[in-house]
């Protein structure tokens, strides 16, 4: 399949611009599209939350004037995107996932909304999140789960589910994400798209609570790496208000790298158990590409034990500074994982802060020490295939228990302390047709060596065009949205 045989809706966003650009559709009759879209699948799957396609209809006529008056196109110039429900849209509701915030109606966007509009961008709705962003599974109790395109019994992963999902279907021509512990990567391996966690300071934000904080960070996703590069290139740059900011703007670059890379191949991660079904899309898949590219290929297992207790302490640290004053109030009204990690979190002391911080400077000179013999490392995104979406979280991997909800996700957060950016590409599916991905990681500041790698791999395996269930079932299967069991 071609990208020309796929429907406008699921075309990269690049083509969607150059057929705007060519005068194939305009910026009204593709937002036209995509409301139909949303019409035709969205209850089945409930990835996008809140719309206001009035208002949505009012910038793309906009955007259509400024390209018939010879206005010099915008980066993201018509597209009809949906913003995570974690981020302030200006004049539509945004509830963070949480009851106490259902009727939220902001009056300013953060700095990644504005970064979007000011770039073309037509912003129709909101795509759904865990509340307040916890847990790699799109639930909560204001907009029920969100389930994966490609089956829609499964999980579409989180907590940037409602992206990937919209991105799959065809409901969003790029997306917005957030990644602490695998938020962006996890579900763009569930649903089959592309997920960039980019390097501290890359893609800077505002308003935050805490503007030097080096766990979470926004980034970009897109149905293919020029697309996630294209919103990388609209979200970065600096701001006088975000301290750690890059102070340029990331470019775009050409696909390409000088010579053959050095790429570590690894299995477990530093010996996570991962489903066997899991390795063998990937060694199947995945690791012939890189051999087809004419990369040097050599098994590497980094040493990231530590890399457990320190984003757990300051996880949970930062969860005890941001929730813990409602536990008393609104405990009823939180989800079991948030509550779960904010009193973890208020077990801890100072000494815990420091012995961390000591821990991941630790974690961070060996990975360095691993890169001064490969330029990437490549790893599984997540160590299981989509699950059950009546599931809150996996309960056990290969016959060892999970003790709690973030256990499962250590493929994914294993890196995040240690300060390196990381993409999820689509790498392939399992026999039941669930798709996975793989991870791709490098020293911080090395986005473009990520992303010229991964468009390598997508040009040799374009696996994202394959088409998703969703789009050719009808009917909307029953959802239940937790399980019996409380989680530890």
């Amino acid at each position: 399949m071609t990208e020309v045989d796929i429907d406008i809706c699921r075309r990269s966003a690049v083509a969607q611009l150059e057929a705007m650009r060519r005068g194939e559709i305009s910026a009204r009759e593709l937002l036209h599209e995509t409301r139909e879209r949303y019409d035709r699948v969205n209850a089945e799957i409930n990835a996008v939350v809140t719309v206001d396609f009035d208002a949505a209809d009012d910038a793309a006529a906009k955007s259509d004037r400024r390209r018939a008056a010879g206005e010099p196109a915008r980066p993201l110039e018509g597209l009809p995107v949906a913003v995570k429900d974690l981020e302030d849209t200006a004049g539509m509701r945004s509830t963070y996932g949480s009851l106490l915030h259902a009727d939220h109606v902001p009056r300013g966007d953060t700095l990644v909304v504005e970064r979007m509009r000011a770039a073309g961008a037509v912003i129709y709705g909101k795509t759904n999140t865990p509340e307040f962003g916890t847990g790699s599974h799109t639930y909560n109790r204001v907009f029920g789960a969100t389930t994966n395109p490609y089956d829609p019994r499964r999980s579409a992963g989180g907590s940037s589910g409602g992206a990937a999902a919209a991105l799959a279907a065809g409901l969003t021509s790029v997306a917005d994400g957030s990644d602490m512990g695998g938020s962006l990567r996890n579900p763009a391996s569930f649903c089959n798209v592309v997920g960039l966690r980019p390097s501290i300071g890359r893609v800077p934000n505002w308003p935050l609570k805490d503007a030097w904080d080096t766990l979470s960070t926004n980034g970009p996703m897109g149905r293919t790496v020029a697309d996630t590069g294209l919103l990388l290139s609209v979200l970065s740059g600096a701001d006088r208000r975000a301290p750690l900011a890059y102070p340029e703007r990331f470019e775009a670059v050409s696909e390409g790298f000088a010579g053959p890379l050095r790429i570590g191949w690894s299995r477990t991660l530093g010996g996570l158990d991962i489903q066997p079904q899991v390795s063998e899309v990937l060694d199947g898949q995945g690791l012939p590409v890189l051999h087809q590219l004419g990369h040097r290929v050599l098994d590497a297992e980094p040493d990231l034990e530590e890399a457990d207790s320190v984003f757990r302490v300051l996880r949970g640290l930062d969860y005890a500074r941001s929730f813990g004053s409602l536990l008393a109030e609104h405990r009823d009204a939180l989800s079991p994982e948030l509550v779960v990690n904010t009193e973890y979190g208020l077990t801890l002391t100072v000494e815990d802060y420091f012995d961390a911080r000591e821990r991941r400077t630790s974690l961070y000179k060996g990975m360095l020490e691993l890169f001064d013999n490969i330029d990437v490392l490549a790893a599984p995104v997540t160590a299981v295939l989509p699950f059950p979406a009546t599931h809150t979280w996996v309960r056990e991997i290969n016959g060892s228990p999970q003790p709690d909800y973030l256990e499962w996700m250590r493929a994914s957060w294993r890196i995040t302390p240690t300060g390196f950016a990381a993409i999820s590409v689509p790498c392939g599916f399992s026999p039941e047709g669930l798709p996975v991905g793989l991870q791709l990681i490098a020293p911080p500041g090395a986005e473009s060596r990520l992303l010229a790698l991964a468009a390598a791999f997508e040009r040799v395996r374009p696996v994202w065009r394959e088409h998703p269930i969703v789009l050719t079932t009808a009917t909307t299967p029953e959802r239940q949205l937790v399980e019996t069991e409380t989680p530890q």
